[in-house]
């Protein structure tokens, strides 16, 4: 029996070009995405950039343009958070799209939300607040003490200043003591109770400087210009608190001669160094230092 023929088989030598084709459709779309991931839309980036730094109490770091016309408010009060995010993940693919976080203090959909009010800002308004009250009361110190003491502030005995945070009164020393005494003498008497009396109403703690020329003391009361210079004092001190001051409000200074306003070489210079100050300090200080 004659063996029947079989056909031979053509084989495909181009069969690998179908997967070739698959591959480099798949790396072309790969490619696509990773572009459409990777590429930075300008705008989009920079109204992302003002947004979140309008959020969290930033300055915008993107250039600004130059406004024309009608100046346009915050970025957060122009457009929702939800907008600055629905533009910037436009066009993403859905697993790779995340919200902006809503930050404390934002606006969400045109409203305020709570809390809007940044506790830093509300900090600095108060320490603001605080500084303007504290200034206004140093202020009302000044006029009455100003008022009291016209007549020896026009004889150039007395200055009073507002200086920083206190209210300085200085009084030259000829008028209220005697050569090398520490007891004011009884014509200083009715000076510092008028000073005491518009110190009264007025809460502000007090300290009471006294201060010395370089002349060494020959008094046997005092064994140097430090004894003498607290002495005096610690005698204005005394007279304050019998007319009615509080003894916390009051602290006593001695720096003998050793904070000169002049040169101590002249009479004059000499004359002007030896002088009590009364230091009236802003709310919130007590003797000079700041109050726990």
């Amino acid at each position: 029996m004659a063996r029947r023929w079989q056909p031979e088989e053509h084989i495909n030598h181009e069969a690998w070009a179908i997967p070739y084709g698959d591959l480099m459709t798949l790396l072309l779309a790969f490619f696509v995405v990773m572009y459409a991931i990777s590429s930075v839309n300008s705008g989009k980036y920079r109204v992302l950039s003002d947004a979140l730094s309008a959020e969290f109490r930033g300055t915008p770091r993107a250039p600004q343009p130059i406004p024309i016309g009608e100046l346009r408010h915050d970025v957060s009060e122009q457009m929702p958070i939800t907008e600055v995010n629905r533009m910037f993940t436009a066009g993403m693919p859905a697993h790779l799209r995340m919200p902006l976080p809503q930050a404390r203090g934002s606006v969400r959909d045109g409203q305020p939300t709570a809390g809007s009010i940044d506790p830093r800002d509300a900090a600095n308004a108060a320490l603001i607040e605080a500084e303007a009250a504290r200034q206004k009361e140093l202020a009302g110190v000044e006029a009455d003490v100003s008022g009291v003491l016209a007549n020896l502030i026009r004889s150039n005995l007395v200055s009073v200043r507002k200086q920083g945070d206190s209210v300085q009164v200085q009084i030259s020393a000829d008028i209220l003591f005697a050569s090398g005494a520490a007891e004011p003498a009884a014509a200083a008497l009715p000076v510092l109770q008028r000073l005491a009396d518009s110190l009264k109403p007025w809460p502000n703690a007090v300290r009471v400087e006294g201060h010395t020329d370089d002349v060494p003391i020959r008094s046997g009361l005092f064994h140097s210009n430090w004894e003498l210079s607290a002495a005096r004092a610690g005698s204005v001190v005394r007279l304050f608190t019998e007319r009615g001051i509080d003894p916390q409000r009051l602290a006593v200074v001695g720096y003998g001669q050793y904070r000169p306003l002049q040169d101590n070489a002249s009479a004059a210079g000499r004359n002007a160094n030896r002088r009590v100050v009364v230091i009236i300090l802003g709310r919130g200080r007590s003797g000079g230092y700041a109050s726990p």
